[in-house]
């Protein structure tokens, strides 16, 4: 049986998820890109998966470099989430633009949580490719995620404290 696919999107806004941006950097090139589908795979070993839309730039870059990072963004950099989706790419062009990307070889974003992936598998899924890395370095990140919800941006704080808020208010 098939599920109507705007019935499928209603039900994934309803789920929040930490805000990501897939860069790459090699022989293929460098780019950057805000992607909505990542997380965790194991911890022994260390792997991670990304899932990128096979028809995108990204894609073809990352399975072309072999390597890549998910910059895990920071609550504040909402920034980075709308530049490298390519809302600006009319006024800015080059999405690193302006950005000190880090010290690693593979762009890092500043103040993400960075896991730096070499390609371990890549599955391709209907319209994506599920990217599979195995995790080669971590960077913690400074802050909270920034996380999205039906459309918005949300800052993660612990119940207790909205509680604290709301009674406050």
């Amino acid at each position: 049986m098939n599920i109507d696919r705007t019935d499928f999107i209603s039900a994934m806004r309803n789920v929040a998820n930490s805000v990501t941006v897939v860069t790459t950097n090699g022989p293929a090139g460098q780019h950057g890109a805000t992607v909505s589908a990542f997380c965790s795979v194991s911890a022994d070993p260390p792997t991670a998966l990304v899932c990128l839309n096979s028809k995108s730039r990204i894609a073809d870059l990352v399975t072309k470099n072999g390597k890549f990072n998910i910059n895990i963004l920071a609550e504040g950099t909402r920034h980075y989430a709308e530049r490298f989706s390519g809302m600006h790419d009319h006024s800015v062009p080059d999405r690193f633009q302006d950005i000190e990307a880090g010290n690693n070889e593979m762009p890092e974003l500043p103040g993400s949580t960075v896991l730096t992936c070499d390609i371990d598998q890549c599955i391709v899924s209907g319209s994506h490719h599920i990217i599979i890395g195995k995790v080669r370095a971590v960077v913690n990140g400074e802050n909270h995620p920034l996380t999205y919800l039906d459309g918005t941006y949300y800052q993660v704080m612990p119940l207790q404290q909205k509680v604290q808020r709301v009674a406050d208010g």
